[in-house]
């Protein structure tokens, strides 16, 4: 079936990261994948986590931090990376924040996330 998305929904998260999700849990009903817009403000950090789901983000702009077991990537603009179900991560930005998509097999949910405690 075909259907039309009219826009996003807006998730609102603490620290001024914006979340607007087009397809998902929250806007679209989709369990199966998520797929979000997100700016973050400049040193932007959220608790480590693991989630139960595989993450495809694309950095439109500024730079996004992944901390993981074998170090810390910076993926800047033009550039993506894929973080597996299982693995532990957590996600900060740069001195200019960041613009990304995300994308997440299956949807991305709060409990799914499986963040640490602050």
């Amino acid at each position: 079936m075909v259907r039309k998305i009219e826009g996003a929904t807006r998730i609102p998260v603490p620290g001024g990261k914006v979340i607007d999700e087009h397809v998902g849990r929250v806007n679209s009903g989709d369990e199966a994948v998520s797929i979000a817009h997100m700016i973050a403000p400049p040193g932007w950090e959220e608790p480590a986590q693991t989630p139960a789901f595989t993450e495809y983000t694309v950095v439109l702009r500024g730079t996004v931090l992944v901390e993981h077991a074998g170090g810390t990537l910076e993926v800047s603009a033009g550039e993506s990376v894929v973080t597996e179900a299982g693995e532990k991560v957590r996600y900060s930005t740069g001195s200019e924040g960041a613009e990304y998509i995300a994308v997440c097999l299956p949807a991305f949910s709060p409990d799914s996330a499986q963040r640490e405690a602050i």
